[in-house]
């Protein structure tokens, strides 16, 4: 369990931060810049919940979590063969993700164009968590070809901007707002 007594210790007053394993790196490095992304999503996720309701909220207070459990994952350098208590990102977190994309897509008419970010407050509050997820992937995928990240993790955070996607078009209600090419010429 996680206990936070003093919540500044002058620690990284010289551009340095601690990771999970006790290491030091700058607060620059990409590691930081990936996990820093995740928990920058996650106060937008917050953000949206002040207008989810019902079982979209629900779902939001799942990710919420889950974006912590990812960066307590990505806090933490994997090793090769690692079977240690660190947290990490599972396969059940995706596949609960997949789950319910397909449930709530189910339930939406089909796209004939591209959607534009808006609509209700929700739906754009949804847009751009997706987008702050979409940065976190970027940062992860880079981080990937130096260090060793899960797959899991890959996965789940790219299922989770597709997720967002879906929750905003239910957010308008079916009511998307849609791209229309050259419109304004």
């Amino acid at each position: 369990m996680v206990k936070l007594n003093r919540i500044y210790t002058k620690t990284g007053d010289l551009g340095q931060t601690g990771l999970g394993d006790g290491s030091r790196v700058d607060k620059d490095a990409l590691r930081v810049e990936a996990f820093g992304t995740v928990d920058e999503a996650n106060a937008v996720l917050g953000l949206a919940r002040l207008t989810a309701t019902g079982d979209l909220d629900g779902m939001l207070f799942r990710i919420q979590n889950d974006l912590f459990d990812l960066g307590a994952d990505l806090c933490v350098p994997e090793t090769e063969g690692e079977e240690g208590p660190h947290l990490r990102i599972v396969e059940a977190q995706v596949a609960r993700l997949e789950s319910e994309i397909d449930a709530l897509n189910e339930t939406l008419p089909p796209l004939t164009s591209f959607v534009l970010p808006g609509g209700s407050a929700l739906a754009a509050e949804l847009h751009l968590a997706r987008t702050v997820v979409r940065r976190a992937e970027r940062l992860m995928v880079t981080l990937a070809k130096h260090e060793t990240v899960g797959a899991a993790a890959l996965r789940y955070i790219n299922r989770l901007s597709d997720h967002l996607f879906v929750m905003s078009r239910l957010a308008n209600k079916g009511a998307d707002v849609l791209w229309v090419p050259g419109k304004n010429r």
